[in-house]
């Protein structure tokens, strides 16, 4: 890190943790956005997938033998060393399951995970990837060509159904993914999971029940993994309840009601806007992460 950010973050903790006014109500995502490196030590996750941060995490490549790191500006190619281990071992399955040259990664986490300064409201401990729908026809962009280039949808305009985009091998790479054990649900559009179920067999039900319907994911997958063994201070999230997930419910996600929601009544109350975490939201371990 340099020196004068390792230095800035030091006394702004410093003065949050007297109680400074000012410093109280510094959002944790400008703490934890301005880090430019891990911290080094033992990798362990603190806290929740969308309340949290991540010591001791590993950068993964820029390329590999089987993947490309995306968007590299953001620097958000940083992740727990199982979560870089399930990455190397999915471009695997993608060349041996799909036949592509392997995969494209999006955004993992920030050096120190933590809020982010845009986007996800997840990717907090490392544990969370996006997985671009893309196949890559080659591993060896340049680092311009992959702040150009972008991903494909594999859904309608409308929402409804799946596109000319959607192949046998993004059913490939997403099973491989979900029957992985360290994966914990994977995020995707709603006709995805729908064309998922359409074409599953009766043994698929334990991996096809990981794969969870979720809004915004028609260009990329986002794979979620369970909290490591031994990490006492991360948070797993709720069990998936049981069956495959293809049952009545899940029409609801390409419905009417789900896809053109009811306009707001004018004399309603204004919605509350979303609060920004501060420091002292999060678990006080990450005080520590970030001056170390």
């Amino acid at each position: 890190m340099r020196k004068h950010t390792r230095k800035f973050l030091a006394a702004t903790v410093a003065a949050f943790i007297t109680a400074a006014p000012a410093t109280a109500q510094t959002e944790a995502r400008q703490l934890f956005g301005a880090v430019e490196d891990g911290s080094g030590g033992v990798a362990e996750p603190f806290g929740s997938y969308a309340r949290g941060c991540m010591a001791g995490a590993m950068q993964l490549a820029e390329t590999g033998p089987s993947w490309q790191a995306m968007r590299l500006s953001r620097n958000r190619n940083w992740g727990h060393p199982e979560m870089i281990a399930f990455i190397e071992r999915l471009g695997e399955a993608a060349q041996q399951e799909a036949g592509w040259a392997g995969i494209y990664v999006g955004d993992i986490s920030q050096p120190r995970g933590g809020p982010m300064l845009t986007g996800h409201r997840s990717h907090q401990m490392g544990l969370d990837a996006d997985i671009w729908m893309l196949p890559p026809e080659r591993l060896n962009l340049t680092r311009q060509e992959r702040e150009n280039i972008s991903s494909i949808s594999v859904r309608t305009e409308d929402q409804r159904r799946i596109n000319g985009n959607w192949t046998d091998g993004h059913l490939a790479v997403m099973r491989a993914a979900a029957s992985d054990p360290a994966v914990a649900r994977i995020f995707v559009a709603a006709a995805v999971k729908q064309e998922m179920c359409r074409v599953a067999g009766p043994e698929d039900t334990e991996w096809l029940r990981k794969i969870r319907p979720w809004w915004g994911h028609n260009y990329h997958f986002h794979v979620r993994l369970t909290c490591p063994a031994g990490a006492g201070a991360c948070e797993n999230q709720a069990p998936i309840p049981a069956g495959s997930g293809c049952d009545e419910s899940l029409a609801w996600w390409t419905s009417d009601e789900a896809l053109n929601p009811q306009p707001r009544d004018p004399n309603a109350p204004p919605p509350t806007p979303r609060r920004e975490y501060t420091l002292a939201d999060l678990p006080t371990q990450c005080t520590g992460v970030l001056t170390r």
